[in-house]
């Protein structure tokens, strides 16, 4: 494979793929296997309250349980990239998101917090497979005029899901073991995805939709997909990548639905069920910042293909920091007022999968995609969120959370958005590069 980090800069002539049939269809059976995850997320930390009172431990456990989650996901999820590598896409989506759901079921038996602390765990590590291979397969089943509207629907439609189920399930805080039937209930789902996946699933294969590589069959588009050691330590020598890489350590966003139901309960002094409510008003907001922010990102790749999308992503950090300082360090007394602007931070929040994503996908080569998310999600985000939760929890107890959230959901965010501006500088090159690569690919393969 051709150095990506060396490739000349140049331009193609336009060519349009097929769309692949029936994507669509595709998108939303792989949206099953992430809705199940970020649902059993929300559960934990919407039931942390009645959790920590059920079975004796403080805030910071909260924190450990985010945190060990995240860490196993370090090793886990370039593990099932490597593994999806040598057996199939599919095969490890049906496993490991799918019938891995009896780990669920089982940590809603949980007797104490070292046993719900190791079964939460082991579940974690399983769907630690489903945001690097689900993506991976996006990128395959759209091109790239149309992987911001497919992105957003995608986690839109799961978090809006998701919130108006952490809302429903915040209710079973009324119930001693609401916390476990709630578990039963995830696991049992994750186990019918898994069944859905195996039934119905089709995998469009590397590079499907590619216009570089429009038109060629799929061994010849697979034939660079034997992916090597030396070409995953590679992708750090991407200037962009490394880029949104350090910008995920720095996303302070990631910790306002963590903490956001146990904030309002320690600060302004709600109940669980009633701080609960705001879950969904934000799942809404993420859902139309996503789909308005996909629509947004397809439109900015025609119109600015060089600097669209780092202007959009850059903004999005900036408005969000002044959201959140306004919707966490004021006392607004009802909660109604707390659940408007926890909609408007989750508006400003569903814009960055829509254009972080396609970035990272234009970036990189098709068959690289896989590690490179591996990276982003199962590595760096998981580093961020495990520090970010063992640091709010522990930090928590110390100087409360209202302070906290001040600094990473403010003061980190603002940070962050200033140090996007380094992709002004790197992003259309290195977008170019991949586009050499891919046109001289088809070249090769049309003079065989």
């Amino acid at each position: 494979m051709p150095d990506l980090t060396e490739a000349p800069v140049g331009t193609t002539k336009e060519r349009r793929a097929v769309p692949v049939k029936g994507r669509w269809r595709q998108l939303s059976l792989l949206g099953g296997t992430m809705l199940v995850e970020n649902t059993e997320a929300s559960l934990i930390s919407g039931l942390f309250p009645v959790i920590r009172h059920s079975l004796g431990v403080s805030l910071g456990a909260l924190g450990v349980l985010t945190a060990a989650g995240r860490i196993v996901g370090v090793f886990a999820g370039p593990f099932w990239v490597w593994v999806a590598q040598r057996w199939s896409r599919k095969g490890v989506l049906v496993l490991a998101t799918g019938f891995w759901g009896v780990w669920g079921i089982a940590a809603g038996f949980a007797q104490n917090f070292t046993q719900l602390l190791i079964l939460i765990t082991i579940l974690a590590a399983g769907y630690a497979a489903s945001g690097p291979l689900t993506t991976e397969i996006l990128g395959d089943l759209f091109d790239s005029e149309s992987r911001g509207r497919a992105v957003g629907m995608l986690y839109g439609v799961i978090n809006l899901a998701a919130s108006l189920f952490a809302t429903l399930k915040g209710q079973l805080a009324a119930f001693d073991d609401g916390w476990r039937w709630g578990l039963w209930g995830i696991g049992a789902v994750n186990v019918l995805c898994g069944v859905a996946l195996l039934i119905w699933m089709r995998d469009p294969g590397r590079g499907a939709s590619e216009h570089q590589l429009a038109g060629l069959d799929r061994r010849t588009r697979e034939a660079h997909t034997k992916v090597t050691a030396k070409q995953v330590t590679a992708l750090f020598r991407i200037p962009s990548l490394v880029v949104l890489l350090v910008s995920r350590l720095l996303s302070g966003q990631l910790l306002a639905a963590m903490f956001g139901v146990i904030f309002l309960v320690d600060v302004y002094g709600f109940s669980t069920q009633a701080a609960s409510v705001v879950l969904f008003p934000m799942g809404i907001g993420f859902f139309t910042g996503t789909v308005l922010g996909g629509f947004l990102a397809d439109w900015a790749v025609r119109r600015n293909p060089r600097h669209g999308l780092v202007v959009i992503l850059q903004t999005a950090q900036f408005a969000f920091a002044t959201v959140a300082f306004f919707g966490t360090q004021l006392d607004w007394g009802g909660i109604g007022v707390f659940a408007v602007f926890f909609a408007l931070m989750g508006l400003v929040q569903g814009v960055n999968p829509v254009v972080n994503r396609p970035m990272i996908m234009a970036v990189t080569l098709p068959e690289l995609r896989g590690a490179a998310f591996a990276i982003y999600l199962s590595v760096f985000e998981a580093v961020a969120i495990a520090a970010f939760s063992l640091g709010a929890g522990f930090l928590g107890d110390a100087f409360g959370l209202r302070a906290v959230f001040l600094w990473v959901l403010v003061g980190l965010v603002l940070v962050n958005g200033a140090f996007l501006t380094l992709l002004y500088r790197t992003y259309a090159t290195d977008v170019a590069r991949v586009q050499q690569v891919l046109e001289s690919r088809r070249q090769a393969a049309l003079a065989e």
